[in-house]
């Protein structure tokens, strides 16, 4: 069955065009102008058409001003459509703002009562998860504390957790999973997933890909008001990075060279994960490819190539490099690629911009260097305290001991530093000797 259905739907707006004239000198026929008018077209959707059946999760994807914020306001009915028809089957609720209607003077408990109204539950219902609202919110202590008292956190976090309870035939969300820290990001995908598993029709908008490949069955592109695209999630994120990383990643902002012509330059630095599919972002702790595509004029000896990670505040953060550990690079004239392989990146979340530079080995020279020649998102992965994560592993040894009654480890064991893992490796740490090499 069909929940949710747009046919050619188009929506067209009037922006008010920038007038020339009759401003300081002819402020009368100025205002004339307004008044008549000076309008112009804009096309936020055209001819714009899926279908969303029961129980299946869209995600609709795409760079901001391609539309996505209209659908919304469609589906919510703040607005009508031009043309085009648009049927609902069910009960929808928009999960768009969490904390939209609270009252910053009343108390965590009456803008629970407060903000369900307005979402459209009603008193007994809400009452009947007042209990689960606190609890998934984790504002026990504060419940009956004036909101304006919260911190940003708290706030998201009670907002949010009155909107998960509702009980939607068809639910829309906007950017509402990036929510408070990682542990309640964690059940707010819980809550999402149960709603999900209990067959409600999601329709979910963001800019996180990483959400939308996990959480949604089929994904929606838009661009400029249109669909360009519509499929698998991987396949359609796939499609959108390649299409923004074209449209997005910089040129070098300058050039250290005399002026005199390169033997050998840098052409393009791309990012790939382990399926080789062009990427514009990474997870800290997942593998990552970065590729230096180069055109050399003649053959060259001893070169090294070299990638820089630099953070938004200009700080270098790593270096992948072909001088570590082999010898010199020799190069034939042509096109060409060097390829980096990262088991497990280590840069922390955030964005980074990469510099590809080319240099001689016997004297340092460098040859080519392109600034900011690409920009990589990192998402949170692996949870790693400080400024860089540094992949290793470790091992435990520990000598047999004859102690009458003692129960020892023995053996060794090998793979990445956790918690569990050393809880299973290390059986009984209060009992003989023993100890823990990093390597």
């Amino acid at each position: 069955m069909i929940d949710l259905e747009f046919d050619r739907v188009s929506k067209k707006y009037l922006i008010q065009q920038e007038l020339n004239g009759g401003g300081t000198r002819f402020p009368l026929r100025g205002r004339l102008r307004k008044l008549t008018g000076n309008y112009g077209d804009f096309w936020a959707l055209k001819d714009v058409s899926f279908q969303v059946t029961r129980g299946e999760t869209l995600g609709i994807i795409g760079p901001n001003g391609a539309g996505k914020s209209t659908i919304l306001k469609l589906l919510s009915k703040i607005t009508a459509p031009t043309s085009g028809e648009i049927t609902i089957n069910g009960r929808l609720s928009a999960l768009i703002e969490v904390g939209s209607g609270f009252h910053p003077e009343l108390t965590g408990r009456e803008n629970i009562y407060l903000s369900g109204s307005i979402l459209g539950m009603g008193r007994r219902e809400i009452a009947k998860k007042l209990d689960s609202i606190i609890e998934f919110a984790g504002v026990h202590q504060f419940v009956d504390t004036p909101v304006k008292r919260y911190s940003s956190g708290m706030y998201v976090r009670l907002g949010f957790s009155i909107a998960a309870h509702l009980q939607p035939d068809i639910l829309l969300l906007d950017e509402v999973l990036a929510v408070g820290d990682v542990y309640f990001q964690a059940k707010c995908y819980d809550r999402i997933m149960n709603l999900k598993d209990g067959g409600t029709t999601i329709v979910f908008i963001s800019h996180d890909l990483n959400a939308v490949e996990f959480l949604c069955d089929r994904a929606l592109l838009l661009d400029y008001g249109a669909v360009a695209g519509e499929g698998l999630p991987s396949d359609i994120i796939s499609q959108y990075r390649l299409a923004a990383n074209g449209a997005a990643a910089p040129g070098p902002l300058e050039d250290r060279s005399d002026g005199a012509p390169k033997p050998i330059q840098i052409t393009r630095l791309t990012f790939h994960d382990c399926e080789e599919r062009e990427v514009l972002q990474a997870v800290t702790g997942q593998p990552l490819i970065a590729r230096v595509e180069f055109t050399a004029s003649q053959p060259l000896r001893g070169l090294d190539f070299q990638i820089f990670y630099y953070s938004h505040d200009a700080k270098l953060h790593c270096q992948f490099s072909t001088s570590l550990g082999c010898e010199p690079t020799d190069i034939d004239r042509g096109e060409g690629t060097v390829q980096f392989w990262c088991a497990e990146l280590g840069l922390q979340p955030g964005i980074y911009y990469a510099d590809a530079t080319i240099k001689r080995r016997a004297d340092g020279k460098e040859i080519d260097w392109q600034y900011r020649s690409a920009i990589l998102r990192v998402e949170p992965g692996k949870r790693v305290s400080g400024n860089f994560y540094a992949p290793h592993q470790w091992r435990i040894t520990q000598p047999k001991e004859a102690a009458a009654g003692a129960i020892l480890y023995e053996g060794e064991c090998e793979g990445q530093l956790t918690t569990d893992a050393i809880h299973i490796c290390h059986e009984d740490s209060t009992r003989g000797k023993g100890t823990i090499g990093l390597e």
